[in-house]
């Protein structure tokens, strides 16, 4: 797998098919793959970009001072479409990926041209209330590390707190099975994890929203009715702020839309790229 060496240490990507640069954000405790259904379908006519954010289940830590604030992991973002010198980017996120991709469009928008925002975080929902607990474990060392052991187990991770609000599908144990596997095989890893963790805030999305409302490319956003995490107000909410955004309802889905409806969703991103035209963007 390519990687890419960043001011805040070396990340990986993964890359398929050509054409208009399209990149995918993914979210805690889980690595790109999460995006495999809906890149497949979307590869023959577009460049498919989906980092490993290092969000718990990535397998290169980052430098020990990186900045793993949400702002932080915005401005990582951001460094890798200039290290790979994209343009004009369709920005895709979900779950924490969704809180990152506003960050970005907010505070780096030279390279983005369109935003794409599935069910996530944003305004005061983050995290989540289930998963409000681990933000103070994340403060005592080895207190997350000892939480998460249960996510080991399969029989346990259809509970709320684990990933059993994600989807109505089956969950795929392969894919749980590395990530769980990567974040107990590497302590730099884990502390990564611990860091991103305590900063789980509010605060940078409100600030986000009050600066999307100046946001001049198009947007799409995608949310499930029947998202139990992240409530179909929000992306109501959401598609009210950015002056150019499309709402569009994901039935029979939670917050896994690329999982629970991959057809739907890419043919939401295919038709929105299609009737779109990129943001103005200044010389870069």
């Amino acid at each position: 797998m390519p990687q890419l060496t960043l001011p805040q240490g070396a990340v990986h990507y993964r890359e398929a098919g050509e054409g208009e640069p399209v990149v995918f954000l993914h979210g805690y405790l889980m690595d790109g793959r999460l995006w495999e259904p809906v890149v497949d379908r979307l590869t023959p006519g577009h460049r498919c970009v989906i980092p490993d954010l290092p969000l718990g289940s990535h397998r290169l830590p980052l430098d020990p001072g990186a900045d793993l604030s949400l702002p932080g992991i915005a401005r990582l973002v951001a460094d890798l479409l200039t290290a790979l010198d994209l343009r004009d980017v369709t920005l895709v996120g979900n779950d924490f990926g969704t809180a990152v991709a506003q960050i970005v469009a907010a505070d780096h928008p030279e390279r983005i041209g369109r935003l794409v925002l599935t069910g996530g975080e944003c305004f005061d929902n983050c995290p989540p209330a289930v998963f409000k607990p681990l933000v103070p474990a994340a403060r005592v060392p080895g207190a997350l590390t000892l939480i998460l052991q249960a996510l080991r187990l399969r029989a346990l991770r259809r509970l709320p707190s684990a990933y059993g609000l994600l989807t109505k599908r089956a969950l795929p144990h392969d894919l749980i099975d590395e990530w769980t596997a990567a974040f107990f095989a590497d302590p730099a890893v884990r502390r990564d994890c611990a860091k991103v963790t305590r900063g789980f805030d509010p605060a940078p999305l409100l600030d986000a929203a009050r600066k999307l409302a100046s946001f001049d490319g198009p947007a799409l956003i995608a949310f499930a009715p029947d998202d139990r995490l992240f409530p179909y107000e929000h992306g109501e909410r959401l598609a009210a702020t950015i002056p150019s955004a499309r709402l569009r309802a994901v039935p029979d889905s939670m917050t896994w839309v690329m999982r629970d409806q991959p057809e739907l969703i890419s043919e939401l991103i295919e038709e929105f790229i299609r009737t779109t035209h990129t943001r103005p963007v200044g010389q870069l």
